[in-house]
C-alpha cells in the first residue's frame, strides 16, 4: 500500500514544482515590463536588447561551463539557436521595448497575455495536436481576441497610423513570437536547460549588438541614469538569465501551450507592479479588456476536467 501511494503522489508533487516554476517565472516577467519602462526614456530599445541578451549570454554561457556542460558543435544546432533566439529574445524584446516607449507597462503586460491563444491558433492550423482542441479552448480564443480588441478600444483601429496603435500591434507581434517560440524549443528537448538558453540567448546577442550600433550608434548616447542601468542589468540577470534556464525546462516539462500559460498571470503582475511602482491608471475599456484576456487565457489554458461520479 505504501509503495502504491508513494507512485500516487510523487507526479503530483512534480506538478506542483513545474507550477510553482510557473508562478516564479510569471512574476518575473510580469516585473520585466515595469523594468523597461523605467529605462527606456534613456536608454532606446535596440541598445537596450543588446546590452539585456548579452549580460545575460554571458552570464548563462559562464554558468554552463561551471556545470560541467559543453556547448554544441555542430552548424544545425546553432542554426536552430539562432531561430530560437530570434523568437524567443531578439525580436520580441525589441518589439516589446519600442513600444513601451508609447504605452504603459500594464497595457503591455496586458496585450503580451495573449502567446497560449496564438499557441492554439498555430495547433488548429498545422494539425498538431488537433484532437485536444476542446470547444472551451476555441471560446477561450474568440473572448481573448475580443479582449485585446477591447484593450486597444475602437479609437486604435480607427487611427491605425498612429504611433499607440502601432506600439499595441508591436506588442502582440511579441506575443506571437512568444508562441512560436517554444514550439520551436521542443527540439532541444535533449539538450540540458542551461546549454538550450545559454546558446539561444548567445545568438540573440549576435543579432543585436550589430543592430544596434548600426540604427542607435550607443556609444554616441548620453550617459544613462544609474536608475536606467540598474533596470538593464535586472533585466539581464533576473527576467532573461535566470528565466530562460526556466522556461526551457517548463517547455520539456509542461509543453508549450503550458509554458506560455503563465502570460495572465504575467499580465496581472505587469499590471499591479506598473500601478504601484510607476503610478499608473487604466481606463474602464482597458481593464474591462484585460478582464476578457484573462478570462480567454484560463479557458485555453485550464486542464479538462474528467467528470468522476462517486459510484454508489
Amino acid at each position: 500500500m505504501s509503495t502504491q501511494a508513494q507512485s500516487t503522489t510523487s507526479p503530483q508533487t512534480t506538478l506542483a514544482f513545474e507550477i510553482g516554476l510557473l508562478l516564479l517565472l510569471s512574476l518575473i516577467w510580469g516585473s520585466s515590463f515595469t523594468l523597461i519602462k523605467i529605462a527606456i526614456p534613456t536608454i532606446p530599445p535596440f541598445t537596450m536588447v543588446a546590452a539585456r541578451v548579452t549580460i545575460a549570454a554571458a552570464l548563462l554561457v559562464l554558468i554552463a561551463r561551471a556545470q560541467g556542460h559543453a556547448l554544441p558543435g555542430q552548424g544545425s544546432v546553432w542554426a536552430a539557436f539562432f531561430v530560437q533566439g530570434l523568437l524567443q529574445s531578439a525580436l520580441p524584446f525589441t518589439l516589446i521595448s519600442w513600444g513601451e516607449a508609447h504605452i504603459t507597462s500594464g497595457l503591455a503586460g496586458v496585450l503580451n497575455a495573449t502567446p497560449p491563444m496564438f499557441v492554439l491558433v498555430i495547433t488548429l492550423m498545422t494539425g498538431r495536436g488537433r484532437q485536444s482542441v476542446s470547444g472551451r479552448k476555441i471560446i477561450g480564443v474568440a473572448l481573448g481576441l475580443a479582449g485585446v480588441a477591447v484593450t486597444m478600444g475602437a479609437d486604435a483601429f480607427s487611427g491605425i497610423g498612429t504611433t499607440a496603435p502601432l506600439a499595441q500591434i508591436a506588442v502582440l507581434c511579441a506575443s506571437l513570437c512568444y508562441a512560436l517560440a517554444p514550439i520551436w524549443g521542443q527540439r532541444f528537448s535533449g539538450l540540458p536547460a542551461i546549454v538550450t538558453a545559454a546558446g539561444a540567448m548567445s545568438c540573440a546577442a549576435m543579432l543585436m549588438l550589430p543592430a544596434a550600433a548600426v540604427i542607435e550608434r550607443p556609444w554616441a548616447l548620453a550617459p544613462p541614469p544609474a536608475q536606467a542601468i540598474t533596470a538593464v542589468v535586472a533585466l539581464a540577470v533576473i527576467c532573461t538569465a535566470f528565466a530562460m534556464v526556466i522556461y526551457f525546462r517548463l517547455i520539456r516539462t509542461l509543453g508549450p501551450l503550458g509554458a506560455t500559460s503563465g502570460s495572465y498571470l504575467r499580465a496581472g503582475f505587469a499590471v499591479a507592479l506598473g500601478t504601484a511602482w510607476l503610478g499608473e491608471h487604466f481606463s474602464w475599456s482597458s481593464l474591462a479588456g484585460m478582464v476578457l484576456i484573462l478570462a480567454g487565457v484560463v479557458a485555453v489554458t485550464m486542464p479538462a476536467r474528467h467528470d468522476q461520479k462517486p459510484r454508489g
